[in-house]
């Protein structure tokens, strides 16, 4: 049943913070507190608007990371349109590959978090991928590179010895 589905999925660590809504033919109030207190995190019962589940959608996105749910993030002087797939730099244009775009859109989504090599990996690459580690410092250099490009000192991404990276969007 789509409750036990939902106990499996809220009991296992990779799938734990995974965003739920149920959809469902069974609108008696007990079955919605069910549904909500085994871990949905909303509850629509059939039929229902399409329009509605997409505002619910957005709303799930909105609470549980809110970064998601906007197109454009700003961080500082730095803004990412993910629809447009841009980056800017005070009003400037930032050319970034597509893995340097990923990159920085989790550092946004994260400011000031600092993520180690592995977790950057899972993050942005992907668990089932195989990557060398150290193919997070190519890419974090080049992630550098683009951003100072035209503005000698500016680095937002702040090494930490012996754990990681992150987003500095204060540091200039």
């Amino acid at each position: 049943s789509g409750i036990e589905v939902c106990r499996r999925l809220r009991q296992r660590p990779q799938s734990r913070n995974v965003p739920i809504i149920m959809l469902t033919a069974r609108g008696e109030e007990s079955d919605r507190i069910r549904g909500l207190d085994t871990g949905a995190d909303d509850y629509v019962v059939k039929p229902f608007a399409v329009t509605e589940l997409a505002a619910r959608i957005r709303a799930v996105l909105r609470r549980l990371r809110p970064g998601l749910a906007e197109d454009t993030v700003v961080r500082g002087p730095l803004a990412l349109d993910r629809s447009a797939h841009r980056v800017t730099r005070d009003g400037e244009d930032i050319h970034l590959g597509p893995t340097e775009f990923r990159l920085l859109d989790f550092f946004m989504q994260n400011p000031g978090r600092v993520f180690s090599r592995e977790q950057l990996l899972d993050a942005v690459w992907g668990s089932d991928v195989y990557v060398e580690a150290r193919t997070v410092d190519v890419h974090i250099g080049r992630l550098r590179k683009a951003l100072s490009r035209g503005a000698p000192g500016f680095d937002p991404i702040r090494t930490v010895r012996s754990a990681g990276y992150a987003l500095e969007v204060d540091r200039k």
